[in-house]
């Protein structure tokens, strides 16, 4: 449409329309707004009410048990922990590896197309097709049984799309001058990437880390399909320990018919998004130390 066609349709509408259409549209996103705040304070008021009660330094450091007053999330907190850990072990350097390959040096052709196109659908996959995923290739094929290891595996399937296209974007986001002025003084391709994309690409790829790592901490489905625990009487030692974590133990407590385990798992939500904000915390704050040190 022409720049002549569009002031010929505004000059067709009187002002206090288009007014009104900027307005009603204003109200809509406020309203949009608000309902979802509205609906996150009301779940929250009603997490906190059942469950600060049972919040205690007892119920951090106590193992599940039959009776709602002595269990605790000691074997969860601490499993969920370890997967955490493992799994960003293997999904960070998989996935800036994979987006740095394919933004800055694979050739632009049907095979990377192809990939490209791949990577971004798996994004919307269900967490349950990696779980069977998971169930069939690390637990049965790779024999990794019930461990943390094919548990964090599965999880790394799961949120690499989310990790690879968040860093890829941020890739794209560094001006294409850095890597021209960079070539132009006689630097190599990886030199390039090493010393002046990667510093500047680094804010945009912690934020898809954080996505990516968020999600991860609060699936259960696909830990449910590999076969993960919902009672572990100890602690995991080893990556290729049995293992439970805080949504499958939430999981147990709230289908339990006792009122008494709906407070424990309204109390281990509540732990759990702590343990979401400090993970999340952490990563923000490296994000602006990157960030910092690039405006320096």
């Amino acid at each position: 449409m022409s720049d002549k066609s569009l002031s010929t349709e505004h000059r067709g509408q009187p002002p206090i329309w288009r007014a009104l259409k900027e307005r009603l549209f204003l109200l809509v996103c406020l309203g949009s707004t608000g309902f979802g705040l509205l609906a996150l304070a009301a779940l929250t008021y009603g997490l906190v009410s059942e469950g600060w009660s049972v919040l205690s330094w007892d119920f951090i450091t106590a193992f599940p048990s039959r009776f709602a007053d002595k269990a605790g999330i000691y074997a969860a907190l601490v499993g969920t922990l370890w997967l955490m850990v493992i799994t960003a072990f293997f999904t960070v350097p998989l996935g800036v590896g994979t987006a740095i390959y394919l933004e800055e040096f694979a050739a632009k052709s049907r095979i990377t197309r192809l990939i490209q196109v791949n990577i971004t659908n798996l994004a919307g996959v269900p967490s349950i097709v990696y779980g069977l995923l998971g169930l069939a290739i690390f637990v049965r094929t790779m024999h990794l049984g019930r461990s943390l290891l094919a548990g964090a595996l599965t999880m790394s399937l799961l949120i690499l799309p989310v990790v690879i296209t968040s860093a890829q974007e941020a890739l794209r986001a560094v001006p294409h001058t850095y890597r021209e002025a960079s070539l132009a003084v006689g630097a190599t391709r990886w030199e390039t990437v090493r010393n002046h994309v990667l510093p500047q690409a680094l804010p945009g790829m912690l934020t898809g880390i954080i996505l990516g790592l968020s999600r991860a901490i609060g699936e259960t489905a696909p830990l449910i399909t590999i076969g993960a625990l919902g009672y572990v009487a100890g602690l995991p030692r080893g990556p290729l320990d049995s293992f439970t974590v805080m949504p499958i133990q939430i999981y147990n407590w709230a289908s339990m018919p006792q009122k008494e385990f709906h407070a424990d798992a309204a109390g281990a939500i509540l732990v759990l998004m702590a343990v979401l904000i400090l993970f999340n915390g952490t990563a923000i704050y490296m994000r602006q130390v990157a960030r910092k040190r690039l405006g320096s």
